[in-house]
């Protein structure tokens, strides 16, 4: 689940890759609730190994009241902290996919396509 800077708003979603998506809401990257309300903080998360059982949690979260959610998230992570870079420099280095493989770095640096 995340939230905004003030914690007004609670989104909850399902990701394959929860790093990714959390830094295409934090830049506003992808179109919608998230960019609207500016939600960028990672207040709570669980991890599944089969799809279909993060999509059923998914909806009973998203099913269940403001209240419940905001219990939810307290029991593990009360004061709210943004949870970003905790998830980011656990995360295993994983090799680049086969389309990430044609960029590579120029002279200056920068990054080619």
């Amino acid at each position: 689940m995340m939230t905004n800077r003030n914690n007004t708003v609670i989104y909850t979603g399902v990701t394959s890759d929860l790093i990714k998506r959390a830094y295409e809401h934090r830049h506003k990257l992808i179109d919608g609730f998230t960019k609207r309300y500016n939600v960028n903080k990672i207040v709570y998360y669980e991890i599944f190994e089969d799809i279909t059982e993060a999509i059923s949690r998914e909806k009973q979260i998203k099913g269940g009241s403001r209240a419940k959610k905001v219990g939810l998230i307290n029991r593990s992570n009360p004061e709210l902290k943004d949870l970003f870079d905790e998830i980011a420099s656990s995360a295993p280095s994983v090799p680049p996919r086969n389309d990430d493989a044609k960029s590579t770095r120029n002279d200056e640096g920068k990054l080619n396509a």
